[in-house]
């Protein structure tokens, strides 16, 4: 993902799945949507077309830090895991922010290859406020 191939981050998932950003408030609060919401294959895929086509914005470079993932296996064939990640923002100009800070909490099984994906990733965001350009997975 942060060398810039979004179109594949797709494979990463189930057919079915959930993608969602949300704060970390709102996830206390049971809140079932944040800023992104995705619960089939064609949600992403259009954000990563409006970020290729239609979008205009300064040139920008991403990269993720997952942490240590705690990883717990359940007896229903998934495998449940919560990751600490930080996502650092490079502009053009070389000055660089961190974007996002918080959790993951993924749940992933086998497909019918015997690949490893993701059912579900939901990343908790620390901070109540979330860039309005977030058209990257996070």
């Amino acid at each position: 993902m942060d060398s810039g191939n979004l179109e594949d981050w797709l494979r990463f998932f189930l057919d079915t799945y959930l993608y969602k950003v949300t704060t970390a408030d709102n996830d206390v609060k049971g809140y079932p949507v944040g800023p992104i919401y995705a619960a089939s294959k064609a949600m992403p895929e259009d954000r990563v077309l409006a970020l290729r086509e239609a979008n205009i914005y300064e040139r920008q470079r991403y990269r993720h830090i997952p942490g240590m993932p705690l990883i717990e296996v359940g007896s229903d064939g998934y495998v449940a895991a919560e990751t600490s990640f930080l996502v650092v923002r490079t502009m053009r100009d070389g000055q660089m922010t961190v974007f996002a800070a918080g959790v993951y909490l993924d749940r992933v099984k086998q497909d019918a290859d015997g690949a490893w994906c993701y059912a579900e990733r939901i990343a908790v965001c620390d901070s109540r406020r979330i860039g309005t350009l977030l058209a990257i997975p996070i």
